[in-house]
């Protein structure tokens, strides 16, 4: 697992995700991109936030739950993702019409070279010092207020959830037990539990409240040390008395490791989580 990390980071290193730009945009209309990119305080860094709205915003007065994602130039558009979309606004447009689900996501850009350490809470011997703190605080406390002023949110824990894979998946595990009274809900994706035991603690000496809500998703292709620490992590879940209406896991032996798996169960996710 550790190589398709570096695999990633080279590849938006070298400039690829770049050249991606020059494709014709697939971004359904609905997705629009905040003009001006946010100051991540402590990191010295500015990111750009990418916002799906329902086809029917600007025809109602309604106010919408809200899923936050990771790797926003991967969720909407081919002509900004380096690796391939996720398709989420093209779900979510479906979705609408066939069954009238409506839900605004947030996708916050990574930092690509930064990406290794934004995305982790936690230090790694080889990898080096996590930067997901500051991350976390970055959305928690700077994107999620701007959105809830400059958007009809239902801006409750209840209705506000988070959701990422791989290394997003990782930082979404943190963001849940973290911050317990903004996220009541967590999509964690191909989770790269390996990274060490810094998640694990934190589901020991921390209780999710009961109303709290975990999809957990990993494809039987994603290699054996991400399906072993991925089920180390269900046994300490199930050992907390995570129950059937808090949790719900599931292993696609098929999966690989890509945008194209993890689009393919998105709809069941949020159908789940949002229930």
């Amino acid at each position: 697992m550790g190589k398709i990390l570096i695999l990633i980071v080279i590849l938006t290193v070298a400039g690829l995700n770049l050249s991606a730009q020059e494709k014709a945009s697939t971004a359904s209309p609905n997705v629009q991109v905040i003009e001006k990119p946010f100051r991540i305080s402590g990191l010295n860094r500015e990111r750009q936030i990418r916002i799906y709205l329902p086809p029917n915003y600007n025809e109602t007065s309604k106010n919408y739950p809200v899923l936050y994602m990771h790797d926003g130039q991967n969720l909407f558009d081919d002509a900004t993702s380096y690796v391939g979309e996720w398709g989420v606004d093209e779900i979510l447009d479906q979705m609408y019409y066939d069954d009238g689900f409506e839900l605004i996501v947030v996708g916050v850009d990574n930092g690509q070279a930064d990406r290794i350490h934004e995305l982790t809470a936690w230090d790694h011997e080889k990898y080096g010092k996590e930067e997901g703190k500051e991350y976390m605080e970055f959305i928690v406390n700077t994107i999620k207020p701007y959105i809830d002023s400059n958007y009809r949110t239902l801006t409750d824990r209840r209705n506000t959830a988070i959701m990422g894979s791989s290394l997003g998946g990782l930082i979404s595990h943190y963001a849940i037990f973290q911050y317990p009274d903004t996220f009541s809900k967590a999509g964690i994706l191909s989770p790269s539990y390996w990274w060490g035991e810094g998640a694990f603690l934190q589901a020991q000496t921390t209780k999710l409240p009961s109303d709290a809500k975990l999809f957990m998703f990993m494809g039987g292709k994603e290699g054996q040390s991400m399906i072993n620490s991925y089920k180390l992590m269900l046994n300490l879940f199930e050992a907390s008395g995570y129950g059937d209406e808090q949790m719900k896991s599931k292993i696609n032996p098929a999966g690989e490791h890509n945008e194209r798996f993890w689009n393919s169960e998105f709809r069941e996710i949020v159908l789940w989580l949002f229930k």
